[in-house]
This record gives structure tokens, sequence and C-alpha cells, in this order.
């Protein structure tokens, strides 16, 4: 990798210059004989050390390279100029705190969810869907406006089973962002959903909609949707059971059972336990 802070002169201007094709280029003009120099120097070369795949700092010492800081139309000291792709995108002249920096360059570094979002694709390239379940919720939590990750996370909940949890996330995506993978998404859905939907969960819901207080066959129909993954269903159901008697049947134990076996990061979780402990405590 080359070095992400470089001295310039007019030899080899052009080879930095070139380097913006790739990255982003921070030309820093300055002078040594300069206090607001030598104060934005060292955090213009903390942040290119934190980015060096993304910034190289080009630095011009303008008490050695005044012809090159002429060509540039450099007018004052501290002057920095983004070079990207040969052209000048954005600058300042005088000092900045690192906030204000970071800031300018937002728009060329990783973004926080960029990370969690490439350690979920590779968890899901291996079929390892639990893993990056709670890497794509943080990522949409840091980044709720990115619809893709809210459909990357929909279609890990599919994988998962979690079909409520994914209608949801369906449900939240304007009209004007259902492109050809929402569409996909969404055809998953009601595929596994049709295929949720088995013979004796019916049978059971006729006979509990014609016996609504029988907390045994509320049990029973709860155990067939955790069969087949409706585990927000399943808990409402046990939630309804405990709510009466926290020690009727096996209610209880099936109730944490389905928690502990949601993905990690999954709300549905969060949720049920607080109602749990709201009816034990």
């Amino acid at each position: 990798m080359q070095n992400p802070i470089v001295d310039v002169s007019l030899i080899n201007a052009r080879e930095v210059l070139d380097r913006s094709l790739q990255q982003l280029v921070i030309f820093q003009f300055w002078s040594a004989r300069s206090a607001l120099c030598q104060q934005l120097s060292p955090v213009l070369e903390k942040i290119v050390r934190q980015y060096p795949q993304q910034l190289c700092l080009a630095k011009v010492n303008c008490d050695q390279e005044q012809d090159l800081a002429m060509q540039f139309g450099v007018q004052s000291l501290p002057t920095v100029m983004l070079i990207k792709d040969g052209r000048p995108v954005d600058g300042f002249a005088g000092a900045e705190t690192e906030q204000q920096i970071l800031t300018r360059l937002a728009a060329y570094l990783p973004k926080p969810e960029d990370e969690l979002i490439a350690k979920a694709q590779q968890y899901l390239a291996q079929q390892q869907l639990a893993e990056a379940y709670p890497l794509l919720a943080e990522a949409l939590t840091l980044a709720p406006e990115r619809v893709e990750v809210k459909l990357w996370l929909a279609d890990t909940a599919i994988g998962l089973g979690q079909l409520t949890q994914a209608e949801k996330l369906l449900a939240e995506v304007r009209l004007a962002d259902q492109d050809a993978l929402y569409k996909t998404v969404l055809a998953k859905l009601e595929l596994a959903q049709q295929a949720s939907n088995t013979p004796e969960i019916r049978a059971l819901e006729a006979r509990l909609a014609a016996a609504p207080a029988d907390n045994s066959l509320k049990e029973q129909l709860a155990v067939q949707y955790q069969a087949v993954l409706r585990s927000e269903e399943a808990l409402a159901l046990l939630l309804q059971i405990l709510q009466q008697d926290l020690n009727f049947g096996q209610s209880k134990k099936l109730f944490l059972d389905i928690l502990a076996a949601l993905p990690k990061g999954d709300p549905l979780a969060s949720q049920y336990r607080r109602k749990l402990y709201a009816l034990l405590y």
C-alpha cells in the first residue's frame, strides 16, 4: 500500500494528482512559519492515518514550493484542497476542527454501517443467517434510510422463519422504493407464508375460534406455530395463557424456549421479554 502521507513538489505533483483517481487526495498547503498550519497538520495526519485506503494527504511546503502553490492559486495559509478524479471537490482556508473536516470528508469515507453490512454479507454467502441477522439489524438502526439494508434484513428474516418481522419490514418500504429486490423478497415471503399455514394449524385455529377461552388449545396452537417459526403468533398466544395462569402446563417454558431461539438482535425477543418481566415482577 502506498504511503498515505506524501510531500509534494513540482517533480511528483502529477503522480500525486493521479492518485485522486483511486482515492481522495487532500492537498495541504502549509508553512513552518504559520501557527495555524502547525495546528492543522496533526489533525489532518491523524484523519488520513485512520483511512489510508480512502485518503491521501499531499503536503506542500510553500516555503520551498512557491511555484507549485502559485499554480494551485493559493492565496493564504493554511489552504486545504480536496481533489478527486483530478478535480477540486471541496476545500477551505484557515484551520478547522477534526469534526468539521470529517464532515467535509463524509461522502468519501466508509459509513459506520458499511463494515456491518460487509460482515453480514460474508455470513449470508455461507448461509449463516443467524449470524448475519443481528449485523443487518444494527446496520439498519444506524442507517434507517437505506432501503436495501431493510430488504436484506427482511430476506434474512424469511430464511430464519421470522415471517411477521419480514412482513413488517416490507410494509415500511415506500411505493417509490419497491424495486426488483423488493418484489423478489415479497415473493419469498408469500411462498413462506403459504407453506407455514399447515392443515394442523388451520384445524387448531378453527377449534380455538369455537372455544376462545381454552388455554389447552392455545398452547397446542402455539406449539404448531413455533414448529413453522411463526414465533410472534406463538408468543402472543402463550402470553395470553400466562396472563391468566403463570403455571399453566408448559406455557412458561415454551415461552422462554421461543425467546431463546429467536435470532440475536430480533426486536421481538426484547418486546416479549419485557412483557414477561412485567407479569413476573
